[in-house]
């Protein structure tokens, strides 16, 4: 087994979970109220919510909802990352929150991993533990947000919102069954359903079958021959999407950022597999079983705002 990371990485991974525990505050915070004033989001009780820190800090707690399911479903991704390791003695760090004052307060987390993943198997638990059990406490939060969404007819109407939010396969699968004959464009979650929404949302850019990231471990894991060619085609085609989408809605431009990222992510070297041995039919289907999770949580426009009338 693995050493343990040391004490100094335990105590900055606590420090960094405790200032995205603040940050996520203040975006549930900011959720709570929007959700009482049937709307999707509001950016003055964002910018409000920062304020309770010093003025009154019992008014975060209406945050909490939002910010302990989010938090919660980050951690237990990386935390599959990081039991797959140790159960495959390679070194990595502890979980690692990137806080950040956004409207859902935080850019994720991640571990580092220290030391080579030598075995096909090995690389595959690893990249696919962590989505997999994010999205088995994400789906339950989820259920529990459609199931208190309100109706609110013009939510996703350019004219009056501030940010219109995308509907993965999941959620309008969910909402078909719990509220059919309403479209899940007028149904608006609560702050446990939104930071499940988020959950899902970083589940698919994770499960993006590139260089890598979790997608890429896992295809890498079934056919590298396969991984090489997805490492370039795909980033182009997202910064293709990604223009495109400056000129339609259904589209986020954001994903032109997202393949140049990723393009360049694919000419890091990463370590040879000393063994090729090929995955077992339980991790074959298991690599089936992240693909059909991908295309559950995947939106082709996750944000889209409205641009402002002059």
């Amino acid at each position: 087994m693995p050493p343990r990371p040391s004490k100094k990485s335990l105590v900055l991974a606590v420090f960094l979970f405790l200032l995205a525990l603040c940050t996520c505050l203040a975006a549930g915070t900011q959720f709570a109220v929007a959700y009482q004033q049937n709307q999707a989001v509001s950016m003055d009780e964002w910018f409000r919510a920062f304020t309770l820190f010093y003025k009154n800090p019992a008014g975060l707690v209406a945050g909490l909802p939002f910010a302990l399911t989010l938090l919660g479903i980050l951690l237990a991704h990386e935390l599959g990352h990081f039991f797959a390791c140790r159960h495959h003695h390679i070194r990595s760090s502890y979980p690692f929150f990137i806080p950040f004052p956004s409207l859902i307060g935080t850019f994720g987390a991640f571990i580092l991993i220290r030391s080579p993943i030598r075995t096909r198997r090995a690389l595959f638990d690893v990249g696919a533990s962590g989505p997999l059990v994010g999205f088995v406490l994400a789906v339950p939060a989820l259920i529990y947000g459609v199931l208190h969404s309100k109706f609110v007819p013009g939510l996703a109407d350019p004219k009056n919102a501030e940010v219109i939010y995308g509907n993965p396969l999941l959620l309008r699968i969910l909402d078909a069954i719990l509220h059919p004959g309403i479209s899940p464009d007028a149904l608006l979650l609560p702050p446990i359903g939104r930071a499940a929404w988020v959950g899902l949302f970083a589940t698919s850019l994770n499960l993006i079958p590139v260089a890598q990231l979790d997608g890429g471990h896992i295809l890498r894991s079934v056919n590298p021959w396969l991984h090489r060619r997805a490492s370039l085609i795909l980033p182009l085609l997202l910064f293709l999407v990604g223009i495109s989408g400056f000129w339609s809605a259904r589209l986020w431009n954001v994903w032109s950022f997202w393949g140049v990222l990723l393009l360049l992510m694919g000419f890091l070297r990463v370590a040879p597999i000393h063994d090729p041995t090929t995955l077992d039919s339980k991790r074959r289907w298991g690599a089936f079983l992240t693909l059909l999770v991908f295309l559950l949580c995947f939106m082709p426009a996750p944000f889209f705002i409205p641009p402002t009338s002059p």
